[in-house]
């Protein structure tokens, strides 16, 4: 394995954390992208740089990503509307990484995207939470400029439950298609970021949004 320069936006949050803790591990060189360094001192460590970028700003996203081989997608805003966060998250990170010449990106999605039944969607599904519908296709938006671009992307959708945020990695998981996983057990961040940085380094799965779980 030759070790790859990784830049993980969004890297203060469950996810993210994760994600630059493995990839780290492995001996990858990885730029943590986070709002605001000084709230995550912790993160800084040997293969890891801190800067202060936000994914919706393009040139940031060029900036951040230069001399990069491959991007990790982690970020979310919970204080702006889903599709306006992630569409234009989406289109800084299509533009911005073309514009750095960095081809991979590795997304995370969300599992209420993937389908229960041929051509049906959970988000789309009769009982499916009205509150939650917002967030879910904002998720939704920021595929279809994925799609329009020519970034080489994957998006791993891991199922519709909580996540494990305290299990310890074991380094098992299992990548799906585009349809509804088991839900039991519950993935954990520490798997779903072992799944991540598997992508990153040998690229299995192009151009499509595919499901991440046990």
């Amino acid at each position: 394995m030759r070790v790859s320069k990784i830049v993980v936006f969004g890297a203060g949050g469950r996810a993210g954390r994760r994600v630059v803790a493995e990839a780290a591990g492995r001996g990858h060189e990885v730029t943590a992208v986070v709002r605001d360094p000084a709230k995550y001192p912790a993160l800084a460590g040997a293969g890891v740089r801190v800067v202060a970028g936000d994914v919706t700003d393009l040139d940031g996203v060029a900036g951040a990503a230069a001399g990069h081989d491959a991007a990790v997608q982690a970020a979310t805003r919970m204080d702006v509307p889903s599709a306006e966060f992630y569409t234009a998250a989406a289109r800084a990170l299509t533009g911005g990484l073309a514009r750095a010449g960095v081809s991979r990106l590795v997304a995370l999605g969300i599992g209420t995207l993937l389908e229960v039944s041929p051509g049906v969607r959970l988000v789309d599904t009769p009982d499916f939470p009205a509150d939650h519908r917002a967030f879910s296709l904002g998720h939704a938006a920021e595929l279809e400029v994925f799609e329009a671009s020519e970034l080489d992307w994957v998006v791993l959708a891991p199922p519709p439950v909580f996540l494990d945020d305290s299990a310890a990695r074991t380094g098992r998981y299992r990548i799906g298609g585009g349809q509804v996983p088991a839900l039991e057990p519950p993935l954990s961040f520490a798997d779903l970021a072992v799944a991540v940085v598997d992508e990153v380094e040998r690229p299995g799965h192009h151009r499509v949004q595919v499901a991440v779980s046990y």
